[in-house]
């Protein structure tokens, strides 16, 4: 009998974006954990978690982000499918996120300690997840 690899697919990350000062970013990840800062300047904060009176920049921009497709994995797959994927160094550091190509598909990768979200934009996510199977 053989065992086949898992199947990945991916779904819309709940998430919306916010694009502010560093200092008012900073701030706003204190009292927001799911909060992956992906510029100085702006943040993507996942399951929509974002409190928009703790958002200390009067002039920020908070919007529901749609655009950005993922999967959560656990280490062993993301051992076995995508880290092989992957020419560059990975952080040591957790929680963290990682941006760089997977497969040569721009990607985002959060990497916790029990596990990995691997997002990429929509138009880009079936060529990412083929490309992983």
């Amino acid at each position: 009998m053989t065992l086949k690899a898992p199947v990945l697919g991916a779904d819309v990350i709940p998430a919306q974006r916010v694009v502010a000062l560093p200092a008012a970013l900073d701030a706003l990840a204190l009292v927001t954990p799911q909060l992956l800062r992906i510029a100085a300047d702006e943040a993507l904060v996942l399951d929509g978690g974002v409190d928009v009176a703790a958002v200390t920049d009067p002039h920020a921009i908070v919007e529901d982000e749609y655009a950005i497709s993922g999967v959560w994995v656990t280490w062993a797959v993301f051992h076995k499918l995508i880290r092989p994927h992957i020419e560059w160094q990975l952080p040591a550091e957790r929680p963290t996120l990682a941006q760089g190509l997977v497969a040569f598909v721009p990607a985002k990768l959060y990497l916790k300690d029990d596990g990995v979200l691997v997002m990429c934009a929509m138009p880009h996510v079936h060529e990412l997840m083929e490309r992983l199977q």
